[in-house]
């Protein structure tokens, strides 16, 4: 029917919550500290779309792979404005690839990471 949500394990709870929620935007809709397994679960929407929640394990082992490697490539936004987009996250020190064309549906995309490494997108509605 849909993809329900996509779930990513952080290595810095502080920094992955500000990232996505100042950096890339997305609202909270909720947030709980799991005593027994010392974990926080943050669910995370876009435009009052559940999409996202993000964990926090104590010690969890390093991503290992590059986005050409077997298994999730990375996480793909919609924006309205690649350019404009892109240039918010550089005014907010985010590192960003040059804007890209789509060879097949000639729209722009371009590339940035969150604070571990995975790759994010951002495509052109």
């Amino acid at each position: 029917m849909k993809i329900h949500h996509i779930a990513i394990i952080c290595s810095d709870y502080t920094v992955s919550k500000k990232f996505y929620t100042e950096i890339l935007g997305l609202k909270i809709i909720s947030e709980v500290y799991r005593e027994e397994r010392q974990s926080y679960k943050l669910d995370l929407a876009i435009d009052n779309h559940y999409v996202i929640e993000l964990f926090s394990f104590a010690n969890p082992p390093k991503r290992m792979s590059q986005p050409e490697a077997c298994g999730l490539r990375h996480i793909a936004f919609s924006v309205e404005d690649v350019d404009q987009k892109r240039q918010e996250f550089i005014s907010k020190s985010l590192a960003c690839e040059k804007v890209r064309i789509d060879e097949f549906t000639e729209k722009k995309f371009f590339f940035t990471q969150d604070p571990d490494g995975l790759p994010l997108e951002f495509y052109e509605k």
